[in-house]
This record gives C-alpha cells, sequence and structure tokens, in this order.
C-alpha cells in the first residue's frame, strides 16, 4: 500500500520531469516475454516487465456460435487479480478492476480482427471453436494493462488448435494449425501524472496517477481505446498519445514478435 508521502514524492519528481528510477517518460521497463510457458494450455505467454509478472493462457473447446455470427468461432477474456499478486487484491468475484482490465484486453484483440474467426467454425450455426483467453497477474508492480495486453497476443499467437474426436470432443494431444493471427495488437497505456504524460509507471508512480488513456494499434493505426482515471485528456494530449502509442506498438512487435 503506497502512502501519501510516498504519492507526493513521485508527483514532485515527475513535475521535475524526472522519475524516480531514471527513466524516461516515455521508456518502458525491461520487458521479457516467454510463450509456451504451459503445456497443457493451446498456446500462453509469460510476460515481465519491471517486476510485474503475467501468465497469459489459452484453452479451446467447441461449443455454440452467436445467433448473429453463426459462422465465426467466440473469444472470451477473463482476468483473474488473487492475493497472490497484491495484498489489495482479495479471493472471491471478479473485482471492477479485473473486469476492466479483462474488457480493455479484449476489445483490443476484437477490434483489431487479429483472429481470422470464420476460420474457428465447424458447423455453421452449430458448433465452434471457443478461445478463451485467461490472464492471471502473478506480481502486480504496475500498468497491469499493458502486461496484459501483450500477454494476450503473445499467448494467442503461441496457441494451436486441437484436433477433433470422433465422438466430436477436442483431441487435445493432436494440436497441429496454429491459430490464424492477421494482425498483432499492442496495448500501449499513456498515463498522466501532475499534467506530465509517462509510459509504464510501477507500483510508486501508479498511486499518483491522474488519468490514463489506452490506445491499441496495429501496424500504425487505431483499433481501440479505453480511457480511465478522474483527470481529462485535451485534443492536443489524445494526438499526442496516439503518436506515442504507435510509435511504442511499431518498437514491440519489431522486437518481440518478428
Amino acid at each position: 500500500m503506497m502512502t501519501e508521502i510516498d504519492k507526493e514524492y513521485v508527483r514532485t519528481i515527475i513535475k521535475g520531469d524526472k522519475r524516480p528510477d531514471g527513466r524516461g517518460f516515455e521508456e518502458f521497463r525491461n520487458l521479457k516475454i516467454e510463450q509456451g510457458y504451459v503445456k497443457n494450455a493451446e498456446g500462453s505467454a509469460m510476460v515481465t516487465l519491471g517486476k510485474t509478472k503475467i501468465l497469459v493462457g489459452v484453452k479451446m473447446s467447441i461449443g455454440e456460435p452467436y445467433p448473429d455470427s453463426p459462422d465465426k468461432g467466440v473469444l472470451m477474456v477473463n482476468a483473474e487479480l488473487g492475493p497472490v499478486a497484491s495484498p489489495d487484491f482479495e479471493s472471491g468475484p471478479p473485482r471492477p478492476q479485473a473486469v476492466e482490465l479483462a474488457r480493455v484486453v479484449d476489445r483490443g484483440v476484437r477490434e483489431s480482427k487479429s483472429i481470422n474467426m470464420e476460420k474457428l467454425c465447424i458447423e455453421k450455426g452449430e458448433k465452434v471453436w471457443l478461445v478463451a483467453v485467461d490472464i492471471h497477474i502473478l506480481n502486480d508492480y504496475g500498468n497491469l494493462i499493458d502486461a496484459a495486453g501483450i500477454g494476450a497476443i503473445a499467448a494467442i499467437l503461441d496457441a494451436k488448435i486441437p484436433g477433433i474426436k470422433e465422438d466430436g470432443t477436442p483431441d487435445i494431444e493432436n494440436r497441429k494449425e496454429k491459430l490464424d493471427v492477421t494482425q498483432i495488437p499492442i496495448t500501449c497505456t499513456i498515463y498522466k501524472i501532475t499534467g506530465k504524460m509517462v509510459l509504464d509507471p510501477d507500483l510508486k508512480e501508479e498511486s499518483a496517477v491522474d488519468g490514463r488513456l489506452t490506445v491499441t494499434t496495429i501496424d500504425g493505426s487505431i483499433c481501440a481505446m479505453q480511457k480511465g482515471g478522474v483527470c481529462g485528456f485535451t485534443p492536443e494530449e489524445v494526438y499526442k498519445a496516439i503518436d506515442i502509442s504507435i510509435k511504442k506498438g511499431n518498437e514491440i512487435r519489431k522486437k518481440y514478435f518478428k
């Protein structure tokens, strides 16, 4: 739990155009992505962003399509914020923070059209593949949104579709074909602290945040945006946030998703 003294210390440093750990305002902490981390999942990725650690798994099952998209698979994103990750999290039903995290990640993947959902149709109107993306927070040390978004697309890229047994059930021992992924959405959140715009705050910096704007991009274009926090963003700040997100998204794609 951050104290008011911690918050004021961060705000004072930021006002002086510096960050407590010496990074530039548009600089991420060290990022590490390990795909194929969970062998029993169809796809998985462990993301370490500074001290923040997130495990994302993809599981696939067979179910019915939505009535308005009978020839397309179904995407579902869930997030779990348990006490193992932070003393601020509690066991039990999903809290608002977990629900928001899942929705922001879901929107970025869904609106990017990154997965060819038509290829997940088994029998039109009857059977399709259900793709469940499960986000597990192992250690919260700031900027869960970006770490989860990056972990989600890394796990999706790692995923392989199970075969189908004669009885119509998934054959998880026979995973051969990868998901058809056509885009790589990268989530980048711009945080506003005392009027300054910074990327990837750690836990101390996050305690002093006034507002945030999450922008998900694909190859130079926007596919989703989500605002959070109490303060607003001017049109000029929104345009700046978009430019920063496009630049950072391209950097991450080039370095980690060649």
